[in-house]
């Protein structure tokens, strides 16, 4: 998945860097923000992709053959940390754009998330098991810091809301996003997978390394305003925040320092609760917008709507991003790695998303564009259905497969997977930019730019649940549950489209 977060931005104090050369009709500076982006992603992309088969190398659930030198888990483990990880990612989304408003401003946030991001993945590249959940938290606290303030630096570049280049300059920075996750799968996923595991975390670390290159030679090119704290702390906010945070750390350290000196430690003690912090802030944060007296009764309403959406994406996201981990370990068991005679390392299917984003984003760019001119565009609510829909078809087609290889018919073809992976990004179309645009349009003047974070912690929510299941000892790969969560998110699908005029109801004038 890939996504552009947009925030408000203080008060411009020069007009964006104009005149001279330009990147395709835009300021230089996207240039600088697309490499960046692009190289970072290539890192993410890139580790996510050796992730879970990481985990299980070595292991019972491992590929027969297969190199060794992993974590050598089983398959429910290797999908409930995978899972968190993400989930983390973009909870870390939040307070990654708080210090960009309040402490470093988005420049100087971005340069130390770059920073923090390449040793996570050096960390990955030492042996260890310690050495491995430290870089795997760098790698997100990093992610989770970067994520929001570039974005705000791409909407700095431009002359405000209605500068007409706007829209265009964040496609093409979405484009660098997705040619990062393209390429990462063909390249780390390669080395890491045939030659060496920490090679490949390493080749990550040196993909984020010429992205922090490029970010500070090409800073020049970028607005005055994004080296600007928006809304600093005070000398008390500071004082309090800073004492806050030591108390939680040192409550923290005391408690696992207890569990883990009487010999009771377990990786469930770590997991069990971010687990359940990633469902209880979503639920937390939007109660607390919803509850809030100052919204007007069209506000309160539309808050109402968007609690739809979100709870609809949450579901959709649980089955999305099993894509990387469930979807990902049956194709490096169980389904063959050569076509037409040539063979190929299983990563290279994670490469298979961000290709189909690229060739079939401006397709239905122009389809919402084509039928809007004939009023026949489908509303917000229909479009989320479609994408349930898809994401529950997606899955029933994957027990077709999952029975074929249970009945010992040998590795089933690779073609599976592309139908599966097609169908997910079909369904990402018609969810991830249409719920980016509509939060911009439902949220409260007064939670302009939170309302943008909480529709990333759907993300968050649908992960977690994930990783609460895997936890549970839920069989995720199994095709009862599979052909189950199929169901569950058709059977979604056709709640929010049977509901559909009730949540237009809500949203009022937004469509």
């Amino acid at each position: 998945m890939a996504s552009s977060l947009t925030k408000g931005a203080a008060v411009q104090e020069s007009t964006p860097v104009s005149g001279g050369k330009t990147f395709f009709g835009h300021p230089r500076g996207l240039a600088t923000l697309f490499m960046t982006e692009m190289w970072e992603r290539f890192s993410f992309y890139g580790m996510r992709s050796l992730l879970v088969l990481y985990l299980l190398a070595g292991g019972p659930d491992a590929k027969p053959g297969s190199q060794g030198g992993g974590l050598a888990m089983p398959e429910a483990n290797a999908v409930a940390i995978y899972s968190v990880y993400l989930a983390m990612v973009y909870l870390l989304a939040m307070p990654g754009g708080w210090f960009g408003d309040r402490v470093w401003g988005p420049r100087k946030t971005v340069a130390i998330s770059a920073v923090i991001i390449m040793v996570g993945h050096l960390t990955l590249a030492a042996p260890g098991q310690g050495m491995f959940f430290a870089g795997m938290a760098l790698v997100a606290l990093g992610s989770g810091l970067l994520k929001a303030n570039i974005s705000t630096m791409v909407g700095h570049l431009y002359d405000g809301p209605q500068d007409p280049r706007r829209d265009g300059g964040f496609t093409i920075f979405y484009m660098g996003i997705n040619l990062g996750g393209f390429a990462a799968p063909l390249v780390i996923g390669t080395i890491g997978q045939t030659v060496n595991w920490h090679l490949g975390f390493a080749v990550a670390a040196l993909g984020m390394a010429l992205g922090l290159v490029m970010f500070l030679v090409g800073t020049r090119h970028l607005d005055p305003k994004s080296s600007v704290v928006p809304t600093p702390l005070t000398h008390q906010e500071r004082n309090s925040t800073l004492r806050k945070g030591l108390i939680w750390l040192g409550v923290a350290a005391v408690f696992y320092g207890v569990v883990g000196g009487t010999g009771h430690f377990t990786l469930n003690w770590a997991m069990i609760p971010i687990t359940l912090a990633g469902l209880v802030i979503p639920a937390w944060v939007i109660i607390r917008i919803k509850r809030d007296k100052d919204l007007s009764g069209t506000e309160q309403a539309k808050v109402s709507g968007f609690i739809w959406l979100f709870v609809a994406a949450a579901a959709f996201w649980m089955i999305f991003d099993q894509g990387g981990s469930t979807v990902q370990a049956f194709a490096e068991t169980k389904t063959s790695d050569e076509i037409f005679g040539i063979g190929f390392p299983s990563t290279w299917f994670q490469s298979l998303n961000p290709m189909f984003i690229m060739a079939l984003a401006p397709v239905f760019a122009w389809l919402w564009l084509w039928l809007a001119r004939r009023n026949r565009e489908p509303n917000t609510a229909v479009k989320f259905a479609m994408a349930l829909v898809l994401i529950g078809a997606s899955f029933f087609v994957f027990v077709v497969p999952m029975s074929m290889a249970a009945e010992g018919t040998g590795k089933v073809s690779p073609l599976w997977l592309v139908t599966i992976y097609m169908a997910q990004t079909i369904g990402e179309l018609c969810l991830s930019p249409v719920g980016l645009s509509v939060t911009t349009k439902l949220a409260p003047a007064k939670y302009a730019s939170q309302m943008m974070g909480v529709w990333f912690l759907a993300v968050t929510a649908g992960d977690c649940t994930t990783s609460l299941l895997s936890i549970a000892k839920v069989d995720l790969s199994g095709t009862p549950i599979v052909a189950l969560e199929a169901s569950l998110a058709v059977l979604a699908g056709v709640a929010v489209w049977m509901y559909r005029k009730k949540a237009a109801g809500l949203m009022g004038n937004v469509h």
